[in-house]
């Protein structure tokens, strides 16, 4: 606006303003942002009003070049605009681009709720899984959960059962899954079972069990890692697992595994016998059913990705 610039350099100096004062101004009223804002709002504004507002236009030219050096900014990952206050010139501060996608990216992982877990887990993603024919599989599947529980969340979906040997994947491809729904909004909880077996004991003393068994059995979306990688008590497998599995399957929760153990050995070799010896095939295929209507068994096979270079 350059009639409206000329006349405000007038202003300046018909009211014998402070030369060092008079020149911040000037150089402030030059700035091609300022100029622009002024040029868009012109029929809104009057030389007194501009005037009036030279602090919040000195803040927004002060505060800009600070953004653009990223040093010391007002407001960090904010960037300064002029908008219209009524009948003055007012600064804002508004997310920038990136700041805005670090906000979405905290809140997906803040969906993605890990006991026991590895840290890198909840940052897993579909794209960073690497695709080989042995993994093919596992991948179709677990984006043909995503999608179906994506487009009808309220529907039954059978989860997945991933079986394999140390090291093949599956607990990434659970984060992963986790990431991808969390992504529409779903917040899905993973648990290491050997790890929560062992806090259950202990939640005993301290009184809190209830709450502990609770946060699991009614997550929307659960996820139990490494199941049958340690023995189990008779009690965590009928008053833990069997609570939460049987509380999901009524409730017709997904509820994710993965384990070394394919579906027939977790029954026979782990869930059949308890730390005692004792041999309880019905309370082990109890068990199993309850996994089998949860969840569809998928093989994953190659090499351990843990100790490869």
């Amino acid at each position: 606006m350059e009639d409206m610039g000329q006349n405000l350099t007038r202003l300046i100096k018909e009211r014998q303003l402070d030369h060092q004062y008079s020149e911040l101004i000037e150089e402030v009223l030059k700035d091609p942002d300022v100029q622009a804002f002024l040029t868009d709002h012109q029929d809104q504004l009057t030389e007194e009003m501009v005037a009036k507002s030279y602090a919040k236009l000195y803040e927004f030219v002060h505060e800009k070049k600070k953004f653009e050096r990223n040093d010391g900014m007002m407001a960090p990952g904010y960037k300064p605009a002029l908008v219209m206050n009524f009948k003055f010139i007012d600064v804002t501060y508004v997310p920038t681009a990136e700041l805005v996608a670090r906000q979405k990216e905290k809140e997906i992982r803040d969906r993605v709720r890990s006991m026991d877990m590895p840290k890198d887990i909840r940052s897993a993603t579909m794209e960073k899984f690497e695709l080989t024919d042995a993994r093919r599989e596992a991948m179709a599947e677990a984006l043909t959960f995503t999608s179906n529980y994506i487009e009808n969340p309220k529907d039954f979906h059978k989860a997945l059962y991933l079986q394999g040997s140390f090291g093949v994947g599956k607990t990434y491809l659970l984060g992963a899954i986790a990431h991808d729904l969390a992504k529409h909004g779903h917040v899905s909880t993973l648990v290491h079972f050997p790890s929560f077996a062992v806090e259950m004991k202990q939640s005993i003393a301290k009184n809190n069990m209830g709450e502990k068994l609770d946060a699991v059995k009614k997550t929307p979306i659960l996820m139990l890692d490494d199941i049958g990688a340690d023995s189990m008590s008779s009690w965590i497998r009928d008053d833990v697992l069997g609570v939460i599995l049987q509380y999901r399957m009524q409730e017709q929760l997904p509820t994710f595994f993965s384990s070394n153990f394919n579906m027939q050995q977790l029954e026979s070799e782990h869930l059949r016998t308890t730390q005692r010896g004792e041999d309880e095939p019905l309370k082990a295929k109890r068990i199993m059913e309850r996994i089998r209507y949860l969840a569809k068994e998928i093989q994953m096979t190659g090499k351990n990705r843990r100790h490869s270079s």
